[in-house]
């Protein structure tokens, strides 16, 4: 492990600096994560309906695969939140990165191993959806960390091929999964995506001593929770929007038998952002003197954020129609006699 440098004094850029060596091993990493994750969403839902939820009516049986998807894309863009927060506050972008992948290698083991039995497949979609979403805010910024002043206008170069790998794994594994499904069943198909796993995690693993660490932060009585908690509960409007956040989201579910869970998930999750992020923001003036005026403006910036962020799960819960609701349409429409046999 490298340590990081303190020095106040700015470094030059060295024209002929070095792409850091150890960025092979986290591109390397991040492309065998690639294939592995759209492996398996790219095959789950055809597995879903024509083997799992097979003890379902026809008639229910689409609808049930494309509930299971997004229930999974869900958790997949929701636990970012969780290992940001880890990383950040008590493990560092490393560990959090290498001890999720291997929560990650275990669920798609389960996988592999529960093709015929719901409740261990169900299980090892949770924690991939734990373990994929959890590395995703930290990985890019870990290859951020790599660089110092005097190499940092590299950069681009290797986010250029970083983002390149992220697109040649997901490529290749929307290409062969689907013959692989169909040519060596579920439990192969399944396997195929676990093993790319577990060589992402260990190359991640086998240059361990060479990365730059950057430390994560020590705690901060001025954190965005703190000031968040300190202005909902300061006044009677704040906490009111705060009463009214968890009662919207408790509404929510109670929706899910007519809606579903995905649905269901996402009005919770956009009524809490909601209508806590106003109350914070009406209490935000009220609080000043208790933190300082650099903590609350950065609350402000944040709160900007969120709107965005809470449209970020349905989004991408409803963007990856593509691989549930396009595929299961795509099948039902007639095909040329030479797609057939393709």
């Amino acid at each position: 492990m490298k340590e990081v440098p303190t020095s106040d004094v700015p470094a030059v850029p060295d024209p002929k600096a070095r792409i850091p060596h150890q960025i092979r091993y986290i591109i390397g990493n991040e492309g065998c994560e690639r294939f592995s994750f759209y492996g398996m969403r790219n095959i789950l839902t055809v597995f879903l309906v024509t083997s799992l939820l097979t003890y379902l009516p026809d008639a229910d049986r689409a609808s049930a695969a494309k509930d299971v998807f997004h229930t999974f894309v869900i958790g997949v863009y929701f636990f970012p939140l969780l290992g940001g927060w880890l990383a950040d506050r008590f493990f560092g972008k490393y560990n959090t990165i290498f001890w999720l992948s291997l929560v990650y290698c275990l669920g798609q083991l389960c996988l592999a191993l529960f093709v015929s039995n719901r409740m261990g497949f169900y299980v090892g979609l949770s924690l991939i959806a734990l373990g994929s979403g959890g590395i995703k805010p930290c990985v890019a910024s870990f290859v951020g960390d790599q660089f110092d002043q005097t190499n940092k206008h590299r950069a681009k170069v290797v986010f250029d091929a970083f983002y390149w790998i992220i697109n040649f794994g997901s490529f290749f594994a929307s290409l062969l999964m689907p013959i692989f499904l169909r040519s060596l069943g579920p439990g192969i198909a399944f396997g195929i995506p676990g093993v790319l796993m577990f060589i992402s995690t260990a190359v991640l693993w086998i240059a361990r001593k060479q990365y730059v660490m950057v430390p994560p932060a020590p705690p901060n009585p001025h954190s965005f929770l703190n000031v968040c908690r300190t202005a909902l509960f300061s006044g009677t409007s704040g906490r009111a929007l705060a009463i009214t956040a968890a009662a919207a989201a408790i509404g929510s579910f109670l929706l899910m038998p007519k809606f579903g869970f995905v649905i269901a998930a996402c009005l919770a999750l956009v009524a809490v952002i909601g209508f806590g992020g106003i109350g914070v923001s009406l209490q935000l003036e009220a609080i000043r003197g208790r933190h300082p005026d650099e903590a609350i403006a950065g609350v402000r910036s944040v709160l900007r954020v969120l709107v965005l962020f809470a449209l970020v799960t349905p989004f991408w819960s409803l963007f990856d129609q593509k691989a549930s609701t396009w595929v299961l349409q795509a099948d039902a429409m007639a095909k040329p006699s030479w797609f057939q046999h393709w």
